[in-house]
């Protein structure tokens, strides 16, 4: 018997399990990659952006999987590592604004991960190239 003879058969509930698993992989690529995303994003702003600033910035590109609630606990956690610098801004118009910027160590942290993520884009583009957006693979 090969490899080809073999078949196997999907469970039952073959999509919905699939369905998790792609949730799950996309929650754990989405937890990395969002310090780098808001870093970078910070380090080429012309000013100060408080959490609203940056969620629009974000949602202006269609396919950004990342939900603004999700932001805060993201920067308050980058401010506490000393990556972001932070201040609190009266608002006429509602709460009170935390406004952000990249620090210095910020830049040489963002620096060093955008190294990294260069590395493991080429990692992964050897083995699995990039597709189309609709998933179709490359002719």
């Amino acid at each position: 018997m090969s490899d080809d003879d073999l078949v196997e058969d999907p469970p039952p509930d073959a999509e919905s399990d699939q369905d998790g698993l792609t949730r799950k992989f996309q929650k754990e690529l989405n937890a990395g990659l969002v310090s780098l995303v808001l870093l970078a994003l910070l380090d080429r702003a012309e000013e100060d952006l408080y959490g609203y600033q940056i969620a629009k910035q974000l949602q202006g590109d269609a396919n950004g999987p990342v939900k603004q609630g999700a932001l805060y606990p993201v920067l308050r956690a980058l401010a506490a590592n000393g990556l972001l610098a932070s201040r609190i801004v009266p608002s006429y118009s509602g709460p009170p604004r935390r406004y952000y910027r990249i620090t210095d160590q910020g830049r040489q942290v963002l620096r060093r991960w955008l190294d990294i993520w260069g590395d493991m884009r080429d990692f992964v583009d050897r083995f699995a190239p990039p597709t189309p957006r609709n998933g179709a693979p490359n002719p």
